[in-house]
């Protein structure tokens, strides 16, 4: 995952924190399960990511049991 840059805002919200409150996981327990570093994950979860591999978007929803909609959200202006 490549970080946004400063300038670049995105109407897409991770939903990461929420989803491994709800599960009783860590951020570092979910590195080890998906096999992604813990500052990918970090990057992702402040949503400053630009992209992220299907790969490692489906290894993350199996890890959390959740579809893609549940942990990528779209903001509403407003």
């Amino acid at each position: 995952m490549v970080p946004a840059e400063p300038d670049e805002a995105s109407d897409i919200h991770c939903r990461l924190d929420e989803l491994l409150e709800s599960r009783g996981l860590t951020l570092t327990r979910l590195a080890e399960l998906v096999g992604v570093s813990v500052v990918n994950l970090s990057v992702l979860k402040n949503d400053r990511a630009r992209a992220i591999r299907f790969s490692t978007l489906q290894a993350i929803c199996e890890a959390l049991d959740c579809e893609i909609g549940e942990l990528l959200v779209l903001r509403r202006a407003g």
